[in-house]
C-alpha cells in the first residue's frame, strides 16, 4: 500500500516539476531523494513519510505557485494518507524552505534528513550551477561585486530581491554548512562548502583580470 502511494504521489508531481526552470525541475528532486536515503541509512526514521516529503516539498514552492493554487494540497487529498501521516508530512515540508533565514525550525528527525538532503543540493558544484540557473531564469546578473549582502531580512524582502546570482551564496548558500541538523548531513556539506569557496575565489580572480 505505501509503495502505490509513493508512485502515485511521483506520478503526480513529475509533471509539475517538469515545468519548472532547471533549479528546481524533476532531477532536483531526484538528487534530493538520493541525500536523504543515504542520511536515512545513519538515522532511525519512517522512510514512507521521508520520501512523499521530498516528493512534495516544492510543488506549492512560493516561487513558482500560482494565486489561489495548492497543489500540494490536493495531491495530499488524493493520497487518502492517515490524518497522522499527512500532519507529519505537512510539518517535515514547512520546515524544509530557507525563507530569508527565517524558515521552521526542523523538530522530527524526518523534518531533519529532508532539510539536510533539500539544503545539500543548494551547496556545492550542483548548488553552483542551480544558483546561476535560477538567476538566469530571473534574469539576474551573474555578480556585482559592490552589492552588499543582507544579513537580516524578512521573507518578503528575501522573495522580492533582484540580487545578483554571486550575492545569493553569501545570503544563503554559504551559511548551509553550519545549519546542517544530522551527522552524515554535516559531513556530507563540508566538501561541498569548501567547493563553492573556492569557485568564488576563482571568479574573483578572473572577474579581476587575472590579477
Amino acid at each position: 500500500m505505501e509503495l502505490e502511494k509513493i508512485k502515485q504521489c511521483k506520478n503526480e508531481v513529475q509533471k509539475i516539476y517538469e515545468q519548472f526552470d532547471a533549479s528546481h525541475d524533476w532531477q532536483h528532486i531526484e538528487r534530493v531523494m538520493k541525500n536523504a536515503k543515504t542520511i536515512l541509512e545513519q538515522e532511525a526514521a519512517d522512510a514512507f513519510i521521508i520520501e512523499l516529503a521530498v516528493l512534495l516539498h516544492d510543488v506549492s514552492d512560493a516561487k513558482y505557485k500560482k494565486p489561489g493554487e495548492d497543489l500540494e494540497q490536493e495531491i495530499l487529498d488524493r493520497l487518502k494518507l492517515s490524518t497522522l501521516q499527512r500532519q507529519q508530512i505537512q510539518d517535515v515540508i514547512a520546515s524544509v524552505s530557507f525563507k530569508g533565514g527565517n524558515g521552521k525550525r526542523a523538530e522530527s528527525i524526518e523534518a531533519k534528513i529532508v532539510q539536510d538532503a533539500d539544503r545539500l543540493d543548494a551547496i556545492g558544484a550542483i548548488g553552483i550551477a542551480r544558483a546561476f540557473a535560477y538567476g538566469g531564469a530571473k534574469g539576474r546578473k551573474l555578480y556585482d561585486w559592490n552589492e552588499k549582502a543582507r544579513t537580516e531580512m524578512t521573507e518578503q524582502e528575501y522573495r522580492q530581491a533582484q540580487t545578483s546570482s554571486v550575492t545569493h551564496f553569501y545570503e544563503k548558500l554559504l551559511l548551509l554548512k553550519d545549519q546542517m541538523t544530522t551527522e552524515t548531513g554535516k559531513q556530507m556539506a563540508e566538501e561541498r562548502h569548501e567547493y563553492m569557496l573556492s569557485f568564488l575565489k576563482q571568479l574573483q580572480t578572473e572577474t579581476d583580470g587575472n590579477k
